[in-house]
């Protein structure tokens, strides 16, 4: 008699796709914001997702910004939005890499 051996590679694909989808929508809020980041000589960048917690770096203008931790925050809360969970948005320390 021949076994099945178990399969738990249906969940880790789902939730790498998940995980895939979320980036995507995250990617595209900051899309949405950009204009008005580089209007201002600033941007912010994707850096990675891991968890709840949205890792982005601040660049240009925006990092000696006093009003950098205002922009993070209604970044936050149009990724919340859009995504109809809680994440927190983190500015990444200088030099960060993303995990691979």
């Amino acid at each position: 008699m021949l076994v099945e051996p178990e399969q738990s590679t249906p969940s880790v694909a789902r939730e790498a796709d998940a995980d895939a989808e979320r980036i995507a929508l995250i990617k595209d809020v900051l899309n949405e914001i950009r204009p008005n980041l580089k209007r201002d000589g600033g941007d912010c960048e994707f850096i990675c997702l891991d968890g709840n917690k949205v890792m982005v770096r601040m660049t240009g203008a925006c990092v000696f910004c006093k009003l950098a931790s205002m922009t993070i925050e209604g970044i936050q809360a149009k990724i919340v939005e859009r995504l109809g969970i809680l994440v927190r948005v983190v500015p990444a320390p200088m030099g960060y890499k993303a995990p691979h």
